[in-house]
């Protein structure tokens, strides 16, 4: 049996490789000499793994003081015991072992055994050599509590056959999948059952972080969104406590061992296609141990991972019947889906427009020169110009390209209605607002979207707006913030990973800015358009709700990449009139979604407070 930093390199190695380039930080070379100054060489390992892990561009405090400050309670586990769920199904804990030392196995194993939660057996297959001390251990357990099974394999079948043997012991209605050498908080299985309420949960994942040798800190928690189906095919974020039910492994077969390496990956994708509902928990619940041995890798040996994951999206797009193309990035464990054309559609990019011929003019000729996607036209909406060269521009512009168009709006400025009567005046079956101060980057950036937008399951497609210093403007939008919603990384590096590595990879929001929104002209109908009581602010916000209200997605694209020279056109909004007006609107917003603005975003983390900021938990 292959060990578990082997079976999940592109997850352990690939984030601690990119994380060693924190090493090289000037900040990060003072912290090492402060240290040695005042400590020399004592634990100096340690140091330099916590400074490599730490989250220290989203979290506001060390991660471990954090995480002692939140988990559960020894008054609440007992409170938690004397609970009677109305449905008490049995939980299944599948666990291959292989030599395990016999530290982790014990922590493993107790961390079982101290669930709040009663109902469950561990279920084991152990490959391990038979005079190995683990199986000394195994049997001292399974003597002492009937809910502990092991089967002793004669042979060794491949991670995914190991794990199939454990499955084969299963007798519980739920199955859960913990790793050899991890361990889990006593209240894990406690929060599964409860999720597990709903008759209509099929599926169930929780947060988790690391424990970093040599002294086992907690560091690198990853707190997750709710169910995001591009966030899955860019990398497994879902990862562990995955729970699932028995009927829907019975019904999609077991682990591949064509997929060993990502068994987990493609088996969650499997699950998740079949799920009526698919539940997340926002807690740490489960610690993935990271040793020696699972750092120290060498990546050009373990590219049969990579490959195994890239196999497990290929196929899963294949049973939903989608066609597109899956690219192993140079970010460690990462992807890149981009998604077939069908035939060719006419994009329609509705432009709103007052003076500012040359932030308009720019837009333009870097959509014309650039675009490798060719099937669009321009609908320029002129609104109130006051300048007579603008008019002057919009006739040479006409006649250069005939594909352009110029509408007039006559009316007060409004923003929602402006863009309507853009669409009411297009022929497009995909709709590109976009706003003048805008500068195409990318070649591809139409058909990244466009292949996206194009997919049944999705209302609308954001792209990455970057300010002129290649600073972020745009990355997706979170609801909550300031009462209303704010822009997420806003001022990170282009190249920056971001939290999780999302300002990298494809995933999906709550919302994207109508500075550049790509849908198809069927949603935008269905949803009756920007709702025009938001004459400036939140309409796009309130669209991208609207049509995640009808089951549709919300997707950012990191791979179409705009220039966008925020507020040119029109100012900033934050005196006066506009500042008042602006408050209006928000308080519209809030009497028409109190919902998520009550709740929490569910494409967020509620671990993330509003008030700090986006990716960075709450001061102690």
């Amino acid at each position: 049996m292959k060990s578990k930093a082997e079976e999940n390199w592109f997850i352990h190695n690939g984030r601690h490789l990119i994380r060693m380039f924190r090493l090289f930080k000037p900040s990060s070379i003072s912290r090492i000499i402060e240290y040695i100054k005042k400590n020399k060489f004592t634990d100096i390992k340690e140091e330099i793994y916590l400074i490599m892990y730490e989250e220290s561009d989203s979290l506001t405090v060390r991660y471990p003081d954090w995480f002692e400050r939140h988990k559960v309670t020894k008054e609440q586990l007992e409170e938690q015991r004397k609970e009677k769920f109305s449905y008490n199904p049995k939980v299944s804990i599948l666990v291959p072992t292989y030599n395990t030392p016999v530290k982790f196995l014990r922590e493993m194993i107790d961390s079982v055994k101290n669930q709040s939660y009663a109902n469950w057996e561990l279920c084991i297959a152990d490959g391990s050599d038979t005079n190995n001390e683990a199986r000394k251990v195994l049997e001292e357990y399974v003597n002492n509590d009937s809910r502990i099974v092991v089967r002793y394999l004669d042979d060794n079948y491949g991670i995914s056959g190991n794990t199939n043997k454990a499955l084969e012991l299963a007798t519980g209605e739920l199955i859960g999948l913990l790793d050899h050498d991890d361990f889990v908080e006593p209240d894990l299985l406690y929060e599964v059952v409860k999720e597990f309420q709903d008759e209509d949960v099929d599926v169930v994942y929780t947060d988790e972080d690391k424990v970093l040798a040599p002294k086992w800190k907690h560091v690198d928690p990853n707190f997750k969104p709710d169910f995001s189906i591009d966030l899955l095919r860019s990398h497994n974020y879902i990862t562990h406590f995955f729970t699932v039910k028995k009927t829907i492994i019975d019904k999609v077969g077991n682990f591949r061992s064509e997929c060993d390496g990502s068994q987990d990956y493609d088996l969650i994708f499997r699950c998740t296609e079949q799920a009526k509902s698919i539940k997340h928990i926002p807690k740490i619940l489960y610690h993935w141990r990271m040793t020696e041995g699972s750092t120290a890798a060498n990546p050009q040996s373990k590219m049969y991972c990579y490959e195994a994951g890239k196999k497990a999206i290929e196929d899963h797009l294949k049973r939903v019947g989608v066609e597109a193309n899956v690219e192993i990035m140079d970010l460690w464990g990462m992807y890149h889906t981009t998604y077939k054309i069908q035939g060719n559609p006419k994009i329609s990019i509705i432009i709103p427009n007052m003076d500012h011929t040359d932030d308009l003019n720019r837009c333009i000729r870097s959509i014309e020169e650039k675009s490798t996607y060719r099937n669009f036209e321009f609908i320029i909406v002129e609104n109130n110009s006051v300048q007579k060269e603008t008019f002057e521009y919009y006739k040479t512009i006409e006649k250069e390209f005939d594909n352009i168009k110029v509408i007039k709006w006559d009316k007060e400025f409004n923003y929602s209605a402006i863009n309507n009567y853009g669409v009411k005046n297009c022929d497009g079956e995909v709709l590109l607002l976009l706003n003048n101060d805008t500068e195409l980057i990318t070649p591809t950036a139409l058909e990244e979207m466009l292949g996206i937008a194009l997919r049944k399951d999705v209302g609308c497609v954001g792209a990455k707006l970057l300010y002129a210093d290649n600073t972020v403007q745009h990355a997706g939008v979170v609801v909550g913030f300031g009462g209303y919603a704010g822009h997420v990384f806003n001022g990170f590096g282009d190249d920056n990973l971001g939290y999780m590595a999302r300002l990298q990879i494809n995933c999906n929001y709550s919302a994207v800015t109508a500075a550049c929104l790509m849908t198809r002209r069927d949603v935008y109908d269905l949803v009756g358009g920007l709702d025009e009581q938001f004459v400036v602010a939140c309409n796009d916000v309130d669209y991208c709700l609207k049509t995640r209200a009808n089951g549709l997605n919300v997707v950012y694209n990191a791979f179409s990449k705009w220039y966008h020279y925020e507020s040119k056109s029109r100012g900033s909004d934050e005196e006066g009139a506009k500042k008042l007006r602006f408050e209006q609107e928000k308080e519209k917003f809030r009497s028409k979604w109190p919902d998520i603005l009550r709740d929490g975003d569910p494409l967020y983390n509620i671990n993330f407070p509003f008030t700090e900021g986006a990716f960075k938990v709450e001061r102690e």
